[in-house]
This record gives C-alpha cells, sequence and structure tokens, in this order.
C-alpha cells in the first residue's frame, strides 16, 4: 500500500511538473483567400494528445508544454498545414488555410482592408478573356458525344463518436461501431445512405436528343422511407452537376453565380496568386471572392493554362463563411478537365463535399456527391447503340440495373470512391432493423412522410394503405367535426388495377360522404398509382362537400392545417359526381386528357337555388344536373418533382407550364340542365434574376361563354385560413365576386437577403425578403346579371354578399420575411381596393412553414 502512495504522489509531481511548463498559444485560423475566420477547425500538436478546435469565429486557445513542437492544422475542404512553434517564442498566431490543392505560402488577401480596383487588375483582363472564350471547345457542339458517367452519393453521421453505454450494459447498438469510417483528414464518419449508379450518356446534335442509359443502381439507408424516385430526383436537383461555364450554377435549388459568370468582374474581385504545375501542366492560379459575402457566390480559384487557350485545367469553388444559406457550414466543389488534341474541353470529375449542421453546435451531417466522367467519345453510335435515341423516354433502364452483383460494382467503382471501411450500409441497415426500437421508430417516421400506414409490415408484400392520416379529422360551418378514413391498393397487388377512395361523416349535418376510385394503367406502375408517365383510364364517383369559391390546388380539402380559418367558410354546397378520365403523359412535357363528367349538385341553406323564371318571379330549386365533356392540355417540358402517393411536389418551377382546358355541355342531352361552354388558359414560369433572387409568375385567363347560374361561373379563389396559398387571394371573401370572364396574375419576388443581408446585426439572422402583387380583372357579362338581363329564366339569385366587380381589377400587395428559424415564412398582406365591401378583411398576417436551403 506505502509503495502505491508513493508512485501515486511521484506521479502526481511529474504531472505538476509538466503543466507548470505549459504556455498558452492563441491565435485565429483563416481562409488564405478571403480572410474569413474558420470555425470549428482542428489543430494538434503532432505526435501528441495536445489539441483543439476554433470557436465560432476561427479563434483557438491552447494550452502547449514547452519545446519546439509541430502544430497541424486542418479543415474540411482546405490542405492541411504544418508550423514549427515555440511556444516560448510566439504566443498569437494568424493562420491561413488554402482550400484543397492550392498552396500559397506567404500570400495572403483580405478584402475588407484592401483597396480593390478593376482598372488597370490583369486578373480582371484574364477574366474577362476566359468569359469570352468560355463557350468555345464545348463538347456539345460536336455532331455525335457519348461518356459513361459514375455517380457515388454518401450521407453520413460527421465527426461520430460511438456513445459508451451508462449502465455498464452491452449497448444494443454497438455493433454500429462496425461501420465507421475515416475521411482523409481524419475525420470520422458512419455513413447512413449511399447511392450508386452508373449510366452511358448518348448525345445527338442533329436532331437534338440526349438519353442516359441506367447500367447499374443500388442504394440503401435511412432515406428509404421516403420515394426512391422522388429522392433521386430531389438529390439530382440539389447537388446538381456543376457547370461553372454558364451564368448560372444551379445549386440546392438556388441560383449562384459563376465566377465564369458574363457579370462576374462586377459580382466577383479576381485575383493572381501564383503559378504551379497541375497536372503537368503550367498554369496560372486565379483567385476570386464575391463583393458581397452574403449573397450566392463561391470563393476558390481557377487553374489556367499558360498559354494562349485559357483552359480551365482545375477549378476549385468554396462558399463564403457568411453567405446566407441554410444548414451548409462548409461546402467544397473541385472539378477538373481534359483537353483533347483539337482543343475540345472534357470534365472528368465533379466532386462536391458539404457538412450540413442545423446549429452551429451540432456535429451536422457529411455528404458527398462524386461524379467520375470517363470513356468520352465523339464517334457515330453503331445501328444498335443508335436505337436509344428512338425510344420516348430520355432514360432507359436496363433489365438488370437494379440487380448488379457486388463483383459488378467493384469492377466499375472508381478509386476516389472506394471507402476505407468496406462494411456497406445495407448491411448496417439490416442490423439497425433487427432492433426492435429503431424499426418502430422507422415506420413511424414513415407514415409521418407519407402519410399512409401500411396494412403488412414487408413491403415487397403490402396490397393496402390506409391513409392520408393528415386528413382523418377536420371541421367547417356546415359539417361541424369531419371525421374521414380511407386508403389505396399498391403495385403489389396488380401493377396495372388500382382502387381509392375514402369514407368521411359530419357531426353536425350527420350526413356520410364518399369517394371510390378503379383505374387502370396502361403501363406497370413501380411505386405509385400516379407515377410519371401517367397512361390511364380511370373512373370515380363520389358524394360530398362542395365549397364554392374556394379551390384547393395545392392541398387536400380535408388537410388539418387548413382546419383554423380567418372567416366562417359558409358557402357550400353537396356535390355528387361521377366520371370517366382518360389520362396521357409524354416524356416531351406534352400531356392531355379527356373526362366525361356526370354531376348533381344541391341547394343547401347556406348556398340557395332560387331560381327566376321568365316573368321574373322565384322558385326555390333543389339541384341542377349537368353532363359535360372536359379536353384538357398540358405542356410542362423538364419539370422536376418530389413523388408521392397522392400528388406531385415540385421541386423547382423553372419549366414553362402552359395549360388549356375547355368544359362542354348541351341542354337535355344526358339530363344536362343547361348549355355550358368554358375556356381556361394559364402559363407558369419562374424567372431567375442570377445575384438578385427569381419571380414566380403565374397567368390565367378564362371565359363563360353561355348562360349558366351562379355556381357555374368563374368563381375567384379566395383563401379563408391563416396560411399562405398560391394562386389564392388572401383577403377575399368566398363568392364576393361573380364573374364569366376573367385574367388574373400572382407574382411573388423572393429576393433571397439582397436587402437585409446590408444590414448590420440584422444579417445574421439571415432573412429573406418576399414580396407579393396578385389580382384579377373580371366582369359579368349582361346575360349572366339577373340584375340587368330581362332574360332571366334559369339564373339563380346571387348569394347576398356577392358583387359584380367594376373596370378596376382586384388586387393585392404583400411584404413579407422567409428563413426565420430557417423554416418560417411570414407575410403581412394589404387589400388595395374594393374596401368598402362589408365583412372584409383589409389586410392581415399569413404564414407557412418551409425547410429550404
Amino acid at each position: 500500500m506505502n509503495k502505491k502512495i508513493c508512485c501515486l504522489l511521484i506521479s502526481l509531481l511529474l504531472l505538476s511538473g509538466l503543466y507548470g511548463q505549459n504556455v498558452t498559444v492563441k491565435g485565429v485560423v483563416t481562409d488564405s483567400i478571403t480572410g474569413e475566420a474558420l470555425p470549428y477547425a482542428e489543430l494538434l500538436i503532432q505526435g501528441s494528445t495536445f489539441g483543439t478546435i476554433t470557436n465560432g469565429e476561427g479563434q483557438f486557445s491552447l494550452s502547449v508544454p514547452s519545446g519546439k513542437k509541430t502544430l497541424v492544422v486542418s479543415y474540411l475542404g482546405y490542405d492541411s498545414h504544418k508550423i514549427e512553434l515555440i511556444p516560448e517564442k510566439t504566443t498569437y498566431l494568424s493562420i491561413p488555410l488554402s482550400p484543397s490543392g492550392i498552396h500559397l505560402e506567404e500570400v495572403v488577401i483580405k478584402p475588407q482592408k484592401e483597396k480593390y480596383r478593376k482598372k488597370d487588375n490583369p486578373a480582371v483582363r484574364l477574366i474577362r478573356k476566359m468569359i469570352e472564350r468560355k463557350n468555345l471547345n464545348n463538347p456539345y457542339t460536336q455532331n455525335y458525344f457519348s461518356y459513361e458517367h459514375y455517380e457515388n452519393i454518401l450521407f453520413a453521421m460527421n465527426e461520430y463518436t460511438p456513445k459508451p453505454s451508462k449502465s455498464g450494459k452491452k449497448n444494443k447498438f454497438g455493433f454500429v461501431e462496425e461501420f465507421v469510417d475515416t475521411l482523409t483528414d481524419g475525420t470520422t464518419i458512419l455513413p447512413v445512405s449511399e447511392k450508386e449508379r452508373v449510366e452511358m450518356v448518348y448525345y445527338r446534335n442533329h436532331p437534338k436528343s440526349e438519353k442516359h442509359v441506367i447500367k447499374g443502381s443500388q442504394s440503401s439507408g435511412v432515406d428509404e422511407v421516403f420515394s426512391r424516385d422522388g429522392v433521386q430526383q430531389f438529390l439530382g436537383e440539389a447537388f446538381r452537376e456543376v457547370d461553372i461555364f454558364k451564368n448560372d450554377i444551379p445549386l440546392f435549388l438556388q441560383r449562384f453565380v459563376s465566377p465564369l459568370s458574363n457579370i462576374g468582374p462586377n459580382y466577383y474581385k479576381y485575383y493572381l496568386l501564383d503559378t504551379l504545375d497541375v497536372a503537368g501542366q503550367p498554369c496560372i492560379d486565379l483567385g476570386f471572392v464575391p463583393f458581397n459575402s452574403e449573397t450566392f457566390g463561391f470563393t476558390g480559384h481557377l487553374y489556367v493554362t499558360l498559354d494562349s487557350t485559357y483552359f480551365v485545367k482545375k477549378a476549385i469553388l468554396n462558399v463564403p463563411k457568411d453567405i446566407n444559406l441554410n444548414f451548409v457550414s462548409h461546402m467544397t466543389i473541385e472539378q477538373t478537365f481534359e483537353r483533347t488534341s483539337d482543343s475540345t474541353r472534357l470534365i472528368t470529375k465533379d466532386d462536391i463535399k458539404v457538412n450540413f449542421k442545423l446549429s452551429e453546435k451540432s456535429k451536422g451531417m457529411y455528404a458527398r456527391r462524386l461524379n467520375i466522367y470517363r470513356n468520352h467519345s465523339f464517334d457515330e453510335p453503331d445501328a444498335k447503340t443508335a436505337q436509344v435515341f428512338q425510344e420516348s423516354s430520355p432514360t432507359i433502364i436496363c433489365t438488370d440495373a437494379y440487380h448488379q452483383s457486388d463483383n459488378y460494382w467493384k469492377t466499375v467503382r472508381p478509386n476516389e470512391a472506394v471507402r476505407k471501411n468496406p462494411n456497406s450500409v445495407s448491411t448496417l441497415m439490416t442490423r439497425l432493423r433487427s432492433v426492435p426500437v429503431f424499426y418502430i421508430t422507422e415506420k413511424i417516421i414513415s407514415t409521418l412522410v407519407s402519410g399512409y400506414i401500411p396494412t403488412h409490415k414487408d413491403p415487397s408484400k403490402n396490397k393496402f394503405d390506409l391513409g392520408p392520416m393528415n386528413s382523418t379529422f377536420n371541421g367547417n360551418t356546415v359539417e361541424g367535426a369531419r371525421f374521414r378514413i380511407g386508403g389505396g391498393t399498391t403495385p403489389v397487388l396488380s401493377k396495372r388495377w388500382f382502387a381509392d377512395g375514402y369514407l368521411a361523416y359530419g357531426t353536425r349535418d350527420q350526413k356520410f360522404k364518399y369517394d371510390a376510385l378503379l383505374e387502370y394503367s396502361f403501363k406497370d406502375r413501380k411505386d405509385y398509382r400516379l407515377e410519371y408517365p401517367i397512361h390511364s383510364i380511370r373512373m370515380e364517383y363520389m358524394y360530398d362537400l362542395n365549397k364554392l369559391g374556394q379551390q384547393y390546388m395545392y392541398t387536400s380539402k380535408d388537410n388539418m392545417m387548413l382546419a383554423i380559418r380567418r372567416k366562417k367558410d359558409k358557402y357550400a354546397t353537396y356535390l355528387r359526381k361521377a366520371e370517366l378520365t382518360y389520362t396521357r403523359e409524354h416524356y416531351n412535357g406534352i400531356s392531355y386528357a379527356a373526362i366525361i363528367r356526370n354531376q348533381r349538385e344541391y341547394a343547401t341553406p347556406f348556398a340557395a337555388f332560387n331560381r327566376y323564371h321568365a316573368d321574373g318571379s322565384l322558385t326555390p330549386v333543389n339541384h341542377y344536373d349537368l353532363t359535360a365533356l372536359e379536353l384538357r392540355f398540358r405542356y410542362g417540358r423538364n419539370e422536376k418533382f418530389y413523388q408521392t402517393r397522392t400528388q406531385r411536389v415540385p421541386i423547382t418551377y423553372d419549366a414553362l407550364i402552359f395549360n388549356l382546358s375547355h368544359v362542354m355541355a348541351k341542354k337535355g342531352f344526358l339530363g344536362s340542365s343547361y348549355n355550358y361552354q368554358r375556356t381556361d388558359i394559364g402559363i407558369q414560369k419562374r424567372f431567375w434574376l442570377s445575384a438578385f433572387g427569381y419571380i414566380d409568375f403565374i397567368a390565367k385567363a378564362g371565359k363563360v361563354w353561355s348562360k349558366v347560374p351562379y355556381p357555374l361561373l368563374i368563381l375567384p379563389n379566395a383563401n379563408l385560413t391563416y396560411t399562405i396559398q398560391p394562386e389564392a387571394y388572401t383577403n377575399m371573401n368566398a363568392l364576393e365576386f361573380l364573374n364569366d370572364e376573367y385574367a388574373s396574375w400572382d407574382v411573388t419576388y423572393y429576393m433571397n437577403g439582397n436587402l437585409l443581408n446590408r444590414i448590420p446585426l440584422i444579417k445574421k439572422l439571415k432573412w429573406r425578403e418576399v414580396f407579393t402583387f396578385r389580382g384579377l380583372w373580371g366582369n359579368l357579362t349582361d346575360k349572366n346579371n339577373p340584375m340587368v338581363t330581362s332574360d332571366k329564366e334559369g339564373l339563380y339569385m346571387f348569394p347576398e354578399e356577392s358583387f359584380i366587380m367594376g373596370k378596376k381589377p382586384y388586387m393585392e400587395a404583400g411584404v413579407g420575411i422567409e428563413n426565420i428559424f430557417k423554416f418560417l415564412r411570414i407575410d403581412y398582406v394589404w387589400r388595395l381596393n374594393y374596401k368598402n365591401h362589408p365583412d372584409i378583411q383589409k389586410s392581415g398576417v399569413r404564414m407557412t412553414m418551409k425547410l429550404s436551403f
């Protein structure tokens, strides 16, 4: 015992001696180009356990034993930097790190202190010449172009450290340690999702066509609760292949200004930094940084060959620390290019690495999308290969694409995609699902995401889903509390025949409502009935409440989120409807449909049908009937949307959308009470303004050509909730205006923080401005106005609070802030005219929740 005590005392004396000789070294770690501080960079005394990380401002304080030491500084996307350190002589360090692959030695630029000039700046002259020539040597100017494309998308928990069991018992998730991997900079990660794809891309210039032939595809991970194709669409848009030779670079569903943009010299500062060897070729290192680091731009380097071609051999892009971009704490894009004998430019690698964080304190997620391009060719394809251009689909999936062997993936997987830990994500998911708590949690999340509950725990055997669950309970003035249950079959039961429907009950009106649908698809469905492209015939029969003047264009009418309203939705009828619908969608964006519809609409005390006779007298009627044919045409090439079971959620609105429809009915034909002719036309488009945000524009027009009662007129879409709904009038009442011809617009300008980013303190909140302006010009011709026409026969008396629009259009304007707490948007909307109408809301606050980058 005495020996143990002596040893302990000697150890304590030795330790106290060591700690007594420690010296505290402080400093800051910055980006060598921008001078911006790098938060959470790692510092370590080589060969010891002494180390620390920088704080959110890039500052650090490190206790170091005396004597000469080597300090190693590392940060994701930057080259590690070693410093010979003598703590007694150096107590403060300013350490600049160069982005990956760059060696700047003593070159340090701090734009906030410099006097930058574009005039007579050799770097600006160089970039202008590069911009002039950026469209030269484009491979897509060749008659034919083909290449093999390998893609790997990895998501992982960043800086993962297994947690020991507090009770001392064996941790049920202890096996997870077997799947921990290490990045090249030493960061430990736990891969939770991985996707691989190999495809051949064939391009033809005349006539222009591009086809993707998928030879292999596999995916596994926690995101399997989402739609496989939907996730692929989303990731394909969020992690777009970067083309620095375009003016704008789509990334994270935003638009970044390319350093080679035509507006580049007015958006970026450029610097000639060094000359160095890149892949055996001498290059100029051209650095760049945006004038305003909060806007959507990059910092980085272009490596330009030292000859008259201005060829970009390599590019490295980073996002500024202060950028108004959610969840992205750091990002690096590395691209490499090769030049053919005729100087054609070929990209060989596009490597994106991102650190995602919900908050600065969280470790977040690590994501990487690696694109490798190889086996480029400009040869005309042989007869067999050329057949791909005859396919209607832009993507052709080989029969065994989803069932390739492990040996196949080992053969096609490039070295850059091989992880140090060979254990696969699919094996991890299998073992995780064997733990009951994980299995149950995954099923709950799957239900919340999809809105449906499978009736079998094995997806390959599940033939029927219950849902959607967010429509189970709702309420309104007519029905009181509304309860609903529904569901539908899945492709497991039949890949071509589908049944869907619901049953609802209102406690106040004590009526059952229902909808029953039977659809036959001419193409096999993989996951959902509504998969793109649809080619089907459908029969539907329903009886339900019809809320006049309220259209639910972007959500279900029974969505629980719509239950809280600013005004009672009292104008409602009951509608019984039978439809036979043929729908055909094509890969070129053209779609069309033909609908035969028979409907009977019943009056209620809330929406009475008081019919005029020829002598002007009124008689209450119970209902009217209409049998009509509706023809629809739509064009929407290159639309991007996330496919769910019941709807398509747009990922972007970049594509031009054009809609045209016409409804026709003849009085007396199959019981129709009226002749009816109505035409509607509409366009929709997002316009990107490069660094200045984007505008969503929607315009519509229509006309009812025939004499009909008010339920068949054009009823503007009123939004009676406190939520923000596109194409709905925030401060208009239901049935406030009645028209038989109209023209409407809905313009929303998202400025992406261009104003708020310039206000001190406010800019730290990373709020973004939104401006809205919508309106509707409408008119009611004399034939449909019982107060004017002498021929009132068949018309209904208008509701008491309905009006005829004057010469001025109805207009609303709004100012909003989005990205509040990174998910909330709040608008304040004003009604600009028709303010003398009774029981209206002249202005009000509206909000919505939306996660975005």
